[in-house]
């Protein structure tokens, strides 16, 4: 393919990759093709296995990808609980990652959607505790992806705790951390409910030279009982609309960058 058609194929993934679907006019649009062009895009990236073609347009496949705890219906009730605005967060946060990143992504649903947004991104290094995040880029060719040891303690996390976990962490220095959460405050930083999760994370933290919390505006304000990190070294939240401009004014007060999406 030229690379201005291989420009298109990206920028139709892209597009997929926020919606799940689409059409053959709205690309049309969006991208300034003619629908002939879009159409022979589409057949392309569907003998790829990458997208699958619907009358008047696609969507994503997922015939290639892990479908992550789909026997779990923990991991669906959370996944389902602020959906939209967990995606809308995804993908800001993957707006973030440059090619030749060292990148972590600790467990968790809006983290495993981040991870989703990268399974056609190039020459990106995913360093994770994560098991179903490591199975989620399994089938991306172009991202390598460290999966740390350790052990899996509680039904329904899928993250990997312990000795193992933060002997691998301890291996390298990310450019950029995203950060999954189960409370984050301005005086307390962020937190999480399992201890052993949190020392976890907190290499993690260690090792980041950039640090992103990404949380849906439920759980701003909110406190666990593991501290992952205070606020002075967190740099950035992200978070959906729902958030007010107190809350925004009392991140901004701790020196806590925010972006809602």
């Amino acid at each position: 393919m030229s690379s201005k058609t291989d420009q298109r194929a990206n920028e139709i993934l892209r597009l997929l990759l926020r919606s799940g679907k689409t059409s053959v006019n709205d690309l049309t649009d969006a991208l300034s093709a003619s629908p002939a062009s879009i159409r022979r895009d589409l057949a392309r990236l569907e003998a790829r296995g990458l997208v699958h073609r619907v009358h008047g347009g696609a969507m994503l496949s997922s015939g290639s990808l892990y479908e992550p705890f789909r026997f779990d219906a923990s991991f669906h009730v959370r996944e389902d609980r602020f959906a939209a605005e967990k995606q809308h967060i995804a993908h800001a946060a993957a707006e973030l990652i440059q090619e030749h990143d060292t990148v972590g992504l600790s467990a968790g649903t809006t983290t495993t959607l981040l991870a989703k947004q990268l399974q056609h991104r190039r020459n990106i290094h995913v360093v994770t505790n994560a098991v179903n995040i490591g199975m989620e880029l399994s089938s991306a060719a172009d991202v390598h992806t460290t999966l740390t040891g350790g052990a899996m303690r509680w039904a329904g996390a899928f993250s990997l705790v312990g000795p193992a976990a933060i002997e691998t962490l301890n291996m390298f220095v990310m450019d950029r951390l995203f950060l999954g959460v189960t409370g984050v405050h301005p005086e307390r930083g962020a937190t999480m409910i399992e201890p052993e999760e949190a020392a976890v994370l907190r290499v993690m933290v260690k090792q980041a030279r950039e640090v992103i919390v990404v949380a849906d505006s439920s759980k701003l304000g909110m406190v666990s009982p593991a501290v992952i990190c205070n606020p002075r070294e967190i740099d950035l939240l992200i978070t959906d609309a729902g958030i007010d401009p107190g809350t925004v004014a009392a991140f901004a007060a701790a020196g806590i960058r925010v972006t809602a999406v």
